[in-house]
């Protein structure tokens, strides 16, 4: 215990040292933002027990549960990576996420809200399903390459083209890059989370699972009951009028507003 006490002495810590244990603690700090209310968390809470006890082995000198717990650290961090990698991937987009925007004229992009307010409303007074993924700052290509490239000019008809019930493209999602159709049809992941309302679909989940690996904004329009729902970083906002629908992509999309964080939205 004294030899253990000894090897403390040299926390002293220095004007670099408090610098350093700023640093780390802001990255501790946005990583646990990014990892809150995942499996990711539970896996952290894990690991953090098995330090403890190991560090309670180490200060007690139980030598055998330290080789356990040693042998087991080092193993279970491989395995953390094959079970957790949606999380990792998520969270390492997040991280890689740039503030900085390309400047896109204010006309163009209000045009855009436009069709895509138009295009989902229109939707809704028809009772037909249809789910938008509409790109930001993370690229959606991976996604679009699993539906029929469009290339297309984004409007109101087209889109109610594409999610015609006797479209073959109607259970998939359009991909929609700046004005542009880019892909219809495209299969979406699936969230992993338990979604609380049972009213909602497929596409609701895979709205929000979309939403958790990306920054996209995903607009849904629900084929029993005619609502139009928003996802964005994982939460869901459903029910949404048209001028909500307008405000939320007016907030979110580059150069139509700005690229400020959310209102608050409950998660499902």
């Amino acid at each position: 215990m004294n030899g253990f006490l000894q090897q403390l002495q040299f926390l002293r810590p220095g004007l670099n040292d408090l610098v350093e244990i700023v640093i780390v603690f802001l990255l501790v700090y946005r990583i646990l933002l990014l990892i809150r209310q995942t499996r990711a968390m539970q896996m952290l809470l894990g690991v953090l027990l098995l330090a403890g006890l190991y560090l309670l082995a180490v200060i007690l000198d139980f030598s055998l549960i330290r080789r356990i717990l040693e042998a087991l650290l080092q193993y279970g961090a491989i395995a953390a990576l094959v079970v957790f990698q949606p999380e990792m991937r998520a969270a390492l987009a997040r991280l890689g996420q740039s503030r900085l925007v390309n400047v896109i004229g204010s006309n163009r992009q209000e045009r855009i809200v436009d069709r895509l307010v138009e295009g989902a409303e229109q939707l809704a007074r028809a009772g037909v399903g249809a789910i938008l993924a509409v790109q930001r700052e993370t690229g959606l290509r991976e996604y679009a390459r699993t539906g029929k490239s469009v290339e297309a000019v984004l409007s109101p008809e087209l889109l109610g083209t594409i999610f015609a019930h006797n479209s073959p493209l109607h259970d998939g999602a359009v991909v929609i890059v700046g004005d542009t159709i880019q892909a219809a049809g495209a299969i979406l992941p699936l969230t992993q989370h338990t979604v609380s309302d049972r009213s909602l679909g497929t596409r609701h989940r895979a709205a929000l699972g979309l939403s958790e690996e990306t920054d996209a904004i995903v607009v849904v329009v629900s084929e029993e009951t005619s609502r139009i729902s928003v996802a964005y970083r994982g939460t869901l906002e459903t029910g949404v009028s048209g001028d909500r629908l307008r405000e939320r992509l007016e907030l979110l999309l580059p150069g139509a507003g700005g690229l400020g964080p959310p209102t608050p939205i409950d998660p499902v």
